[in-house]
């Protein structure tokens, strides 16, 4: 399905685009209104629905907590901390690249991957040491 471009779709991966961090569908919408304040939170979720099926963002689903969304759209690893829920991208050229070989020795059609490492961030797991 084609959907045409909207102020407030550009608006929402504008958003998204200014930022490192993975933001729920609530902190999208927090933002966006600075700049559209009579936008809806329903109207943020089907954007970003449409932005994924059109593969200018991802979704990342990390079980039961809120999802999160993502502007770079190329496969990488992921890293959710079990104790504050923040996401974070996770840089490593070797895993990576260990990942790509398995995928192409793999006998089928992989076309994307989603990988999500899960336990503590580095200021979670520092936090719990001064305690």
């Amino acid at each position: 399905m084609e959907y045409r471009r909207t102020a407030q779709r550009n608006m929402i991966l504008e958003v998204l685009q200014s930022t490192d961090t993975h933001p729920t569908a609530s902190w999208v919408y927090d933002n966006v209104r600075q700049y559209i304040p009579n936008i809806s939170l329903g109207t943020i979720y089907r954007n970003l629905n449409v932005l994924v099926s059109q593969g200018q963002i991802q979704k990342i689903s990390c079980g039961e907590a809120e999802d999160r969304y993502d502007a770079t759209t190329e496969p990488h690893i992921h890293h959710y901390c079990t104790d504050c829920g923040c996401v974070s991208d996770v840089h490593d050229e070797l895993a990576s690249e260990r990942l790509s070989i398995l995928i192409s020795e793999m006998d089928a059609d992989v076309q994307t991957y989603s990988l999500i490492c899960y336990g503590k961030c580095k200021h979670c797991e520092k936090k719990n040491k001064c305690n």
